[in-house]
């Protein structure tokens, strides 16, 4: 009855007490009964006589046994009845809302990588490249100065001291904060999911790029909102279908990435910058800006975020987050806004999950605040540009194409000329490589001869072998 083999990392007093557990909880052992003392068990099972007492007591904090002085220890009078089981169907339980979720997954509905495909899917950054030392410091540093009351809730509105490092490092890159306030977020998808709950409703429209964010698409579908696309030209949105689109259509609110655009890498000029948001503003309509991978500009001069063309204005709320640079992991996000807005923003979010992790957004603060992000930008900014210049390299010796787009970030976009990219997504899967087709950026299905190449987490070698197979695909389905 009591041999067993341990096995794992939990530790062996526990494995024995689930042990002893199981077979009360089974009906093995009755009420009353009298378990071998630990000395016989320990002798039995072959372990120390210490750890057969850790499992005795916690059989006996869990309830499952007392002691009696000088006579061992017995089983409790445990009440064991036969229940009958009960296996819900919750097919036909599931809400409209999760199917469309479910419907709207890429995780699920894409092909999946395998060991030893070549994956240009990834747009995240490279954790071989994170600084784990300084980390490490950041984190021993916080904890020591916050001491035990960073590990207890927090504020739905964030850490007050990362909040005042992000007003900074907001007003560094040219937004004027007065009149504004910063919320922390679990990344940019609870932001950006945040401030739709609080300013649209079911049925009103939304204007945005196309193609674009596909996250930022499933949210906007999961809220029932009517989504009016424009297309876009090399150099951003076109402004042309921006005007009429505005005349035709009641557009609640509008959402733009003006930096490293996804899918396509494209930087909105500031000329043209200063021209959309003259649009928006004569028409009255805010804009959601997505700050997307701003840091990883690797020519040209910084090109100030839209959210510093309204000056002390509030009609553009700036969604930010380091997660395509910096520790993903750790979904941290802000939302830069209108002190009033903030404030609703904030009951929003306390509604939903209390707060964003305070250990994590302290540990955050603390590497920030201590400049090893500068460090940390200028070694991967190097690594980034190398990457990205043999990526655009590869691109245009080994694939046939109408355009290749980018002009910095983790990506780059291939538009091909006469060749479905699902069709091509299908042979080069066969042959090991993996990259997203365009379709899914896209509302109107205009991205089917387009498609996302990530380099972020693939060497040199993988590039060019992967691109090589790309390409030779290509010229098979051109014919």
């Amino acid at each position: 009855m009591f041999n067993m083999k341990f096995s794992g990392n939990t530790p062996i007093y526990l494995q024995l007490g689930y042990h002893i557990k199981s077979l009360i909880l089974k009906g093995f052992i009755n009420p009353h009964s009298k378990l071998p003392s630990t000395r016989e068990l320990s002798s039995i099972l072959g372990i120390s006589r210490n750890t057969t007492m850790m499992a005795y007591e916690y059989l006996e904090d869990e309830g499952f046994l007392y002691t009696k002085k000088n006579k061992g220890a017995f089983v409790s009078d445990i009440k064991i009845s036969e229940t009958k089981v009960l296996n819900i169907d919750y097919s036909d339980k599931i809400s409209e809302d999760a199917r469309l979720s479910e419907s709207l997954d890429i995780i699920k509905t894409e092909p999946k990588w395998k060991k030893g495909m070549i994956s240009f899917k990834s747009i995240s950054p490279d954790n071989e490249l994170f600084d784990i030392e300084e980390f490490k410091r950041a984190f021993l540093y916080r904890l020591s100065d916050e001491g035990s009351k960073i590990l207890n809730y927090g504020y739905a509105k964030g850490y007050d001291k990362l909040i005042n490092y992000l007003l900074g490092y907001m007003e560094k890159k040219g937004a004027n904060i007065e009149g504004k306030d910063i919320l922390i977020t679990n990344g940019f998808t609870e932001g950006f999911d945040i401030v739709l709950s609080t300013l649209t409703s079911k049925g009103d429209k939304i204007l945005c790029e196309n193609p674009t964010h596909n996250t930022a698409l499933k949210i906007m579908k999961l809220h029932g909102l009517n989504i009016c696309s424009i297309d876009i030209n090399e150099d951003g949105i076109d402004i042309n279908l921006l005007k009429e689109k505005l005349e035709e259509e009641n557009i609640k609110i509008a959402y733009m990435i003006p930096s490293y655009h996804n899918p396509t890498g494209i930087v909105m000029p500031p000329e043209k910058r200063i021209e959309v948001y003259n649009i928006l503003r004569e028409n009255k309509v805010p804009l959601i800006e997505d700050g997307f991978n701003e840091e990883l500009r690797y020519s040209g001069s910084h090109v100030t975020p839209m959210v510093s063309l309204c000056g002390e204005g509030n009609s553009v709320i700036y969604i930010g987050s380091f997660s395509k640079i910096l520790y993903p992991g750790m979904r941290i996000g802000w939302i830069l806004a209108d002190k009033a807005l903030i404030s609703t923003l904030e009951s929003v979010k306390r509604s939903r999950n209390i707060h964003t992790s305070f250990l994590d957004q302290g540990i955050l603060y603390e590497y920030l605040s201590n400049g090893y992000f500068e460090k940390y930008l200028k070694r991967i900014r190097k690594i980034y540009k190398d990457k990205y210049e043999f990526a655009i390299e590869c691109a245009k010796k080994y694939i046939p194409h109408e355009a290749i787009l980018g002009q910095g970030g983790l990506h780059i976009y291939v538009r091909l000329k006469n060749v479905n990219a699902r069709e091509l997504l299908k042979l080069c899967y066969a042959e090991g490589v993996l990259f997203t087709p365009g379709d899914i950026f896209s509302d109107k299905n205009t991205e089917d001869k387009s498609f996302r190449l990530g380099f972020s987490r693939t060497s040199d070698d993988e590039i060019e072998k992967g691109f090589k197979i790309i390409g030779k695909y290509v010229k098979v389905l051109e014919g």
